[in-house]
């Protein structure tokens, strides 16, 4: 299957990272494709934790080539730390394992200063960033103010595309924000550094994903932010500032669309969110307090508590049909262990209207109530169980009943965070043979 595509089914932080490294290790590249610093993929290797940022989860497999795309918003200071983090540990990261395009958008320090000032601006409308600067670097961008990688390794361009841009963010710092102003010369000069230390990674990214596809290389499209946090298909204005989903991968990697011959969802056995914004079927008090502590729902690059629910089928079969995806993981079945009883969420109400098609307007979604199935749950401990049979009749019931509800086969079960926690379905459906045995 020369490429396919993994993204989030809901609103990030859906066990990405794990699968994505399980996929890596039979693919020859894995591209990233969107968004910035502010995801971050969690890989559990043995006894060892990494959280990738900017660099693509293959690079934690000798012989894969990873590449960051012209869709991505590159800050080149967190990405040299990241190198330098990995290397630290043992992890060969060169121009040889590790492509950096030449067209992707560089945030700087005044994009993230300018990020974190402007919610407050926002009153109740806040959308809750993360402050790594993704919005007003993809904003510049968008203005075409925005200075690229190409720019970044080369000094005078740099300076030619810095100088003008930073003389109308200290404007706006001073007489908006009333913030201190940036050293325009100082700034320049720091970034010129990172530049020259980024130099031997640059290429054109899209050309090289293009022949290895004619060369029948397989390739893997890695997201980074969930589908409903999409710019155009999420919880608008709650979302991120780029397409998360698959329609994000022919201009973020700089392929064809019908270069993408596959395409698998990712999605907790519940949902969670970070941030500002709707959630139909978010939980309080000690039901939320129980997922969270049970999956430890924190962010892995803010730290930030995660809202937490139930699985919302309304919402996975949207993503999931509007990314055409063949199939999807479960991830985090696990952490339901111990529940009598499972909601799943089936329906939207309010008043007398009722939605079992999520609502085109995250507008709509304000007062919305929401109706439940509610399936058997288990009590046993399901971390060390590798196979379908081997589960617990309950946990059988309750995959299949949410795989009903949703209308998309589940392919694999991630039952823990190690690389080897994971139950494959492949066997029970075998034309959904991927790479990785999904």
């Amino acid at each position: 299957m020369p490429s396919l595509c993994v993204f989030g089914a809901q609103w990030g932080d859906e066990g990405k990272g794990k699968i994505i490294d399980r996929l890596s290790a039979d693919v020859d590249f894995v591209v990233r494709y969107q968004g910035g610093a502010n995801a971050g993929h969690t890989v559990v290797v043995g006894d060892e934790k990494y959280v990738l940022h900017l660099v693509p989860s293959g690079i934690l497999h000798p012989g894969k080539v990873n590449l960051i795309g012209p869709g991505v918003a590159v800050d080149p200071l967190t990405l040299l730390g990241e190198i330098e983090g990995l290397r630290s540990r043992g992890v060969s990261v060169d121009p040889s394992n590790l492509h950096l395009s030449a067209g992707a958008h560089v945030i700087f320090e005044h994009h993230k200063r300018i990020d974190s000032l402007s919610e407050r601006w926002l009153g109740e409308g806040r959308i809750g960033t993360t402050g790594r600067g993704i919005g007003p670097c993809y904003a510049d961008k968008a203005a075409r103010t925005g200075v690229r990688v190409c720019d970044l390794i080369d000094p005078e361009r740099l300076a030619l595309r810095l100088r003008p841009a930073l003389a109308e963010k200290n404007a706006l710092l001073e007489r908006v924000h009333e913030a201190e102003a940036f050293d325009v010369e100082v700034e320049i000069e720091r970034y010129a550094a990172a530049g020259a230390a980024l130099a031997g990674f640059v290429c054109d990214t899209g050309r090289e994903v293009r022949s290895a596809y004619r060369e029948g290389k397989t390739i893997l499209f890695e997201g980074a932010q969930g589908m409903l946090l999409d710019i155009d298909a999420g919880t608008y204005p709650f979302v991120t500032s780029s397409n998360t989903g698959v329609a994000g991968v022919p201009a973020g990697a700089g392929v064809a669309p019908n270069q993408i011959d596959r395409v698998i969802g990712i999605a907790k056995a519940y949902c969670t969110r970070v941030g500002e914004g709707p959630f139909p079927s978010e939980l309080s008090g000690a039901d939320a307090e129980w997922l969270r502590s049970a999956g430890n729902e924190f962010g892995a690059t803010t730290g930030r508590p995660r809202r937490c629910g139930w699985f919302d089928a309304v919402a996975a079969r949207y993503t999931l049909e509007l990314s055409g995806a063949d199939t999807w993981v479960m991830t985090n079945l696990d952490v339901l262990s111990g529940r009598e009883v499972v909601p799943v969420a089936v329906r939207y109400r309010r008043g007398d209207e009722r939605w079992t098609e999520y609502p085109a307007s995250a507008a709509t979604l304000d007062g919305m109530e929401v109706e439940y199935d509610e399936l058997a749950g288990w009590q046993e401990d399901i971390t060390g169980v590798r196979s379908w049979d081997d589960l617990p009749a309950t946990t059988r019931a309750y995959v299949e009943g949410v795989e009903e509800r949703v209308g998309v086969p589940i392919g694999m079960l991630s039952v823990g965070p190690d690389r080897d926690q994971v139950i494959p379905r492949s066997a029970r459906r075998p034309a959904l043979n991927l790479v990785g045995g999904l």
